[in-house]
């Protein structure tokens, strides 16, 4: 089996170091960062923290290189997807791409470029420290399925799941990815926002309780939009909040989004709240949370 992870940046890493130590698997990084490129062609792909490996996927940022692979697993940030894809797309001509981004609308990026995609979800999370080094923050687990209009064959998302397990990062196939996928999408745009515009870590914002109360009333929203659309989640996002607001799971970590203000980059906040107020809209459900808080961010990064 070959795969291709596309944007190998934290999440990226966390598969493609994992997966590279798979014999039966070969690995490629595609990334347009020369540095972390070559750091991992040079050294291998080094995971501390949650886990502590190396692996050694093939690296390159010439899309031009990419040999014909089996899969493609997309962990670019979800404003990269149509540029990456595109790019890569040669690479996937009778191969499967997944998505495991954050947000809503990469599976219809991908599939402007690919005829068979894979809705899919993960929560391991982590940031990059140095080039070809990333710190593995938070472990979890990962969810595939079939993208309905363009949908990959069940037992090739099978055979992604299963290699994905092997090589340590959990992961099921399931029929239907939505209500996976709309618990995190929920989750993300009820914390990583707040986290953002206060500066605080996931556990500093569950412990405020005027925060959390504010939390809550994004979630609420994202479930209505959610329930109107006919999907189901497969879990309460509340749980998943408290859960990883606890000390030994993600109290002090930075969320991508918080990452992403520190550093004075676009970050995904229109492909959240923003995608929630959107398909809100669309099914007549009201979302003002939401389409404040996409407000406020996005006047953040005006300010820079």
């Amino acid at each position: 089996m070959r795969v291709c992870v596309v944007g190998c940046g934290a999440v990226g890493s966390l598969f493609a170091a994992n997966l590279a130590r798979l014999d039966d698997v070969e690995v490629w990084a595609y990334d347009l960062a020369q540095e972390h490129v070559d750091a991992i062609n040079r050294d291998g792909l080094h995971l501390s923290g949650a886990g502590d490996l190396v692996g050694h996927p093939r690296a390159t940022s010439d899309p031009g290189e990419l040999p014909a692979c089996d899969f493609g697993i997309v962990a670019t940030k979800a404003m990269h997807t149509s540029g990456a894809i595109s790019a890569t797309a040669q690479a996937f001509a009778d191969g499967c791409v997944a998505t495991v981004q954050n947000g809503l609308g990469n599976e219809e990026a991908i599939a402007d470029h690919v005829e068979r995609v894979i809705r899919g979800t993960t929560f391991p999370a982590g940031k990059i420290v140095a080039p070809g080094h990333v710190q593995w923050d938070v472990k979890g687990d990962t969810t595939l399925g079939p993208f309905e209009p363009k949908p990959a064959p069940a037992a090739e998302i099978e055979r992604l799941a299963d290699a994905c397990t092997r090589a340590g990062m959990p992961t099921a196939a399931v029929p239907d990815a939505r209500g996976p996928q709309w618990r995190k999408v929920i989750f993300n745009a009820s914390t990583n926002p707040i986290g953002a515009l206060t500066g605080l870590t996931h556990g500093r914002v569950c412990d405020d309780t005027a925060l959390r109360a504010l939390v809550s009333g994004l979630v609420d929203e994202g479930k209505a939009v959610a329930t109107a659309q006919g999907i189901e989640l497969d879990a309460d996002p509340e749980d998943l909040i408290d859960h990883a607001a606890r000390p030994d799971v993600a109290y002090d970590h930075k969320a991508s989004m918080l990452q992403d203000v520190e550093a004075r980059r676009p970050t995904e906040i229109d492909y959240l709240n923003g995608g929630i107020v959107r398909f809100g809209d669309e099914h007549g459900v009201p979302t003002p949370l939401n389409r404040a808080v996409w407000a406020l961010v996005k006047g953040l990064e005006q300010s820079w």
